[in-house]
């Protein structure tokens, strides 16, 4: 007997549109309390699958089910969406004029004011919002409004969460913390969260799934580990880490010999490099400083170039000649 909370089989939906992207034949279960993120550039289906999978669509072919049973479309219920399912978009659909306070307790019944009060201000305290209770949302930041719209997707005992583009309006230190905080949710408080996003790292810092679109397809599917160190296809490869792919005649450049149908991918920091100007057949043409890293454009003698990272900052310089070495590389 299938235990997950949320089963998609065969999920399909085309738009007459060509502004939206369609899916095809999408599969996958989704456990109690797990994190699921989808990945893929714009126009991948992503937000189409999240739409059907809340009810706000309803599937050319296939069904969705929530513990065993199939969601309805919108054209089988009063309210679409799901019961037990919030669905967090990009316009949070928030009182703007409202307090932070106000815009989160609406969601609960008058029926018993103090329950209404504790809990709302415990979902404040659990995002970290607490200290703008009393603050109009239309003076909040943007990622000061993403947290509101969670809080008040949350408050009223959801069991599934839906986020399009979570993070798409946080700064990058309000990023870690609210992945962090979000992960805590699900672990915690049992909340099953599935996200989409374009952003690899969201999905590899936070998820216990991954999903790759490409174009409505499924290109790969797994943990963020297997996904990242033995992925599918390329797509996923370069989509995950801007990994170098190379044909079989570049990739005798680097002495790796290959069958002439085949490719190689070598991500960046799988590329070691070693100063020599005597030697040395591959040029520094761009240095990136990324803090704890540097990125390289490298070029050889032969016009191939290559993206590799160090983790040693300074050490290259534009212009440097290397020599290049990789003992680690994925063929297709």
């Amino acid at each position: 007997m299938n235990t997950a909370q949320i089963q998609v089989r065969q999920l399909s939906k085309q738009h007459s549109s060509p502004f939206f992207a369609g899916i095809e034949a999408i599969q996958f279960d989704l456990n109690k309390g797990e994190i699921m993120a989808v990945i893929g550039e714009s126009g991948s289906g992503k937000s189409t699958l999240l739409k059907c999978i809340y009810g706000l669509l309803s599937p050319d072919q296939g069904e969705v089910l929530f513990e065993g049973k199939r969601v309805k479309g919108p054209e089988e219920q009063l309210i679409p969406g799901h019961a037990k399912m919030k669905m967090v978009t990009q316009d949070f659909a928030l009182n703007l004029y409202a307090k932070v306070y106000d815009n989160v307790a609406s969601m609960l019944s008058n029926q018993d004011i103090q329950g209404k009060r504790e809990k709302t201000l415990a979902m404040l305290e659990t995002l970290r919002i607490i200290a703008l209770k009393d603050k109009k949302v239309i003076h909040l930041s943007g990622g000061e409004q993403q947290r509101v719209a969670i809080a008040r997707a949350l408050v009223g005992g959801t069991e599934v969460l839906l986020l399009d583009e979570p993070f798409s309006q946080v700064d990058s230190m309000l990023k870690a913390q609210l992945r962090r905080d979000l992960k805590k949710l699900a672990r915690e408080k049992g909340i099953t969260l599935l996200l989409v996003s374009h952003d690899p790292a969201d999905a590899l810092s936070m998820a216990d799934q991954v999903l790759i679109l490409k174009e409505g397809k499924r290109i790969d599917s797994g943990t963020p580990r297997k996904v990242y160190e033995q992925p599918a296809a390329t797509y996923t490869a370069t989509l995950l880490a801007q990994a170098n792919v190379l044909n079989a005649t570049a990739a005798r450049t680097l002495e790796i010999a290959v069958a002439e149908n085949e490719r190689i991918v070598i991500y960046p920091e799988w590329i070691g490099l070693e100063i020599n100007p005597e030697r040395g057949q591959w040029q520094v043409i761009e240095v990136d400083y990324k803090g704890s890293s540097e990125d390289l454009l490298i070029q050889h003698v032969n016009g191939l170039t290559l993206k590799a990272t160090t983790f040693v900052v300074g050490s290259y310089k534009k212009n440097d000649l290397v020599q290049l070495n990789t003992g680690r590389y994925l063929t297709f």
